[in-house]
């Protein structure tokens, strides 16, 4: 894979590398389309085109490793670069019930990071989980959906009415996201946040 290509077609290259039959490699690739994803540089559209095809993979029959890296690598879409919409990893949350716990984490950890209230009855759901870890982000993703439904209401509440008055002056900040890597407060991530792509996308293509 050349590293001198830019960030669409590196990621290409990294999606042919998965035709490999060895788990194993195409575990590696996928770490390379995460790598990929957390530089930023790509166009939202592709982000949700790879996004799509890494919630189709995380959903699949692959080995967990495989769907691991493919969850950790949607959790690194939905880095401070992007905002994932909910439509895009709504097939995460329709086989939610499906999922080991430690794949169900990162679920819950991405649904949180929608900021849409579609997700909220999904993820409250796993309040209770008999797994700490997944309590721990349900919570995290809960809290979250609800500080950005709170900041969205002060948002409104700033426009000026009919009469021409505004309301509130400032609205609260809106709480840094879950860092890239799969690492939220809840601690989902297995990873941290990984090689430079050019490591990452060197390692996937010597397998070949």
């Amino acid at each position: 894979m050349d590293t001198h290509q830019s960030p669409t077609a590196l990621i290409e290259s990294a999606w042919e590398e998965l035709n490999s039959s060895d788990a194993g490699r195409r575990d590696l690739c996928l770490d390379a389309v995460s790598d990929i994803l957390q530089t930023g540089r790509l166009a939202h559209s592709d982000v949700e085109r790879a996004v799509e095809r890494l919630v189709t993979i995380a959903l699949s029959g692959e080995s967990h490793a495989v769907r691991e890296s493919a969850l950790h690598a949607v959790r690194t879409a939905a880095s401070p670069h992007y905002e994932l919409p909910y439509r895009v990893v709504e097939p995460l949350a329709a086989g939610a019930d499906g999922f080991e716990p430690v794949l169900l984490a990162y679920v819950l950890a991405v649904l949180g990071t929608t900021h849409d209230p579609a997700a909220l009855p999904i993820v409250e759901r796993f309040l209770h989980h008999p797994h700490p870890e997944v309590r721990r982000e349900a919570s995290d993703a809960v809290a979250e959906l609800h500080r950005h439904r709170k900041s969205a209401r002060d948002r409104t509440a700033q426009l000026p009415n009919p009469s021409g008055s505004v309301g509130k002056t400032t609205a609260p900040a809106r709480p840094s996201p879950p860092g890239p890597g799969g690492q939220s407060a809840g601690g989902a991530g297995r990873r941290g946040s990984g090689p430079p792509p050019s490591v990452a996308s060197r390692a996937c293509s010597s397998t070949s």
